[in-house]
């Protein structure tokens, strides 16, 4: 398993880890996007984001309904580099990443990236998310193809037109890069360990306030890889 105990003990020692886990992520509700992917028929689709440690995002979105699978991984970088010890050093290119795999019958890619930008991270932090700094951890759309590219640049500029946030958003937006699924002890993480201090802290809140701010589109059993793999 890994770990992030140097994290969690600069919290510690700075004391925001007295702070209630209910207050250590706040949500915010953004309005959806003017521009969203025209209806289709397609079995699925799929859409790459990062924000952070991926632990938190793929927990996020593995409670959304119309989500079939969530993916922890990296993208941004080459295949060669996509390991988490390497992707760490910050020199890979890499962003730690979800790949979301949904059913656009049941959701489209436009309220995806309003929950992104709503719970699952904070989109105004530049190579940072929480305790977590370096570009491994930015905030970024790797769009899958030019419709996705262009809903995604169309959204930023909304919101920081309609300036949603207190800071401009800092969310790259990355097209032509590729996935690269992360190692098995990553996947299922919030689910699999919800005790863990870095989880409590960071993660569940988000998941809190999914089932809060959209209650529409959360389900209480998580659609998990192990499963996906049986």
């Amino acid at each position: 398993m890994p770990v992030r105990p140097l994290l969690f003990a600069a919290l510690l020692a700075t004391g925001l880890a007295a702070v209630s886990p209910a207050h250590a992520e706040e949500g915010i509700m953004v309005p959806a996007p003017k521009q969203d992917e025209p209806a289709s028929q397609a079995a699925t689709e799929t859409a790459v984001l990062a924000g952070g440690c991926f632990w938190g995002v793929q927990g996020v979105f593995q409670h959304v309904d119309g989500v079939k699978n969530a993916v922890s991984g990296y993208a941004g970088g080459e295949k060669s580099t996509a390991v988490y010890e390497t992707v760490g050093s910050g020199a890979t290119g890499h962003a730690e990443s979800v790949k979301i795999t949904y059913d656009p019958k049941r959701i489209s890619y436009g309220r995806i990236l309003q929950i992104y930008f709503s719970v699952a991270h904070d989109p105004t932090q530049l190579n940072r998310q929480g305790p977590d700094s370096g570009t491994q951890y930015r905030s970024a759309v790797f769009p899958q193809n030019g419709e996705q590219a262009k809903i995604a640049s169309a959204y930023i500029a909304q919101l920081d037109a309609a300036k949603i946030f207190h800071k401009p958003i800092a969310t790259r937006i990355e097209p032509g890069k590729t996935f690269y699924p992360a190692e098995d002890y990553h996947q299922d993480f919030l689910t699999l360990h919800p005790h863990y201090p870095y989880i409590v802290f960071n993660d569940l809140p988000k998941v809190r306030n999914l089932r809060r701010l959209f209650p529409e589109l959360y389900r209480e059993k998580p659609v998990l890889v192990s499963e996906a793999k049986s």
